[in-house]
């Protein structure tokens, strides 16, 4: 997709990836409708050309406000060209029998609701367009399972899953469609997630270790993707691995995993 004039909305806007992503197409020459809950992270997106940059802020698990804001974007930019699903939050790092209902059902209303909310508001208008687009963020627990992180991991696997029937829906229309899988990347979202961060487990030495990516180097990996129109898009050679790695030795892979994450649920 050729980026430049096209109108872009984004979630989860006001930080990490996602505001970082807002930058990356405003340099490319997009337009850009940033959403998030917060509006002080809102006004702190700032523009070179203010007319290519609103700012929403609501909750993308509140389906009446999901379902005003085309029509909000719509009248203040005449129109839209692709959708960018990346607002997500983790769960506390404790184990299914010890994660409550409240916990389990915020996480999936935000991950996965929150997500089909936006495309099923959009899609209607996308495909009006010349050409379009839907990105959706899954997550390595969507493809590999992470103990301590399930309910997380199961709403990415959904959205993996809705993101690959959507492609498989949109093969000969306008609509291209991306699902991204970040690999470990320096953001905020246990802080956003409200959720107390266990320390990290040592490396052995003796299992493959790769540097963090940055917000900003992972926006950019997932704007070339689109640029490619590309199905998958992986951002950080952690995940392009542990993806292989669960294809050949899915057992190996778990077990793997789980080894690391032992010490993070004592």
């Amino acid at each position: 997709m050729n980026i430049q004039q096209k109108v872009f909305v984004v979630t989860g806007a006001g930080g990490g990836i996602g505001s970082e992503l807002v930058y990356a197409l405003l340099q490319k020459g997009a337009t850009v409708a940033a959403v998030d809950l917060r509006q002080e992270a809102l006004d702190a997106l700032k523009s070179t050309d203010e007319g290519t940059l609103s700012r929403h802020a609501l909750d993308i698990s509140d389906s009446k406000a999901v379902a005003a804001l085309p029509s909000s974007i719509i009248k203040t930019h005449g129109h839209v060209d692709a959708i960018i699903n990346c607002a997500g939050i983790i769960q506390p790092f404790v184990k299914v029998n010890d994660l409550g209902f409240e916990a389990i059902e915020k996480v999936m209303n935000i991950n996965f609701y929150g997500t089909l909310r936006m495309t099923k508001a959009f899609l209607p208008h996308l495909l009006k367009q010349p050409e379009a687009y839907v990105v959706n963020f899954s997550s390595m627990g969507g493809f590999l399972p992470v103990p301590g992180q399930s309910v997380y991991g199961a709403s990415k696997a959904a959205v993996k899953l809705l993101t690959e029937a959507l492609y498989a829906e949109l093969l000969g229309t306008n609509v291209h469609v991306s699902v991204v899988f970040p690999g470990a990347t320096a953001t905020d979202i246990t802080k956003n997630s409200g959720v107390k961060a266990p320390s990290a487990p040592s490396n052995d030495g003796k299992t493959p270790s790769f540097p963090m990516l940055s917000a900003k180097e992972a926006a950019a990996i997932v704007v070339r993707g689109i640029e490619h129109n590309k199905p998958q898009i992986f951002t950080g050679k952690d995940s392009k691995l542990m993806n292989r790695l669960y294809r050949l030795n899915p057992v190996y892979a778990t077990k793997f995993i789980a080894t690391q994450m032992k010490s993070l649920l004592k």
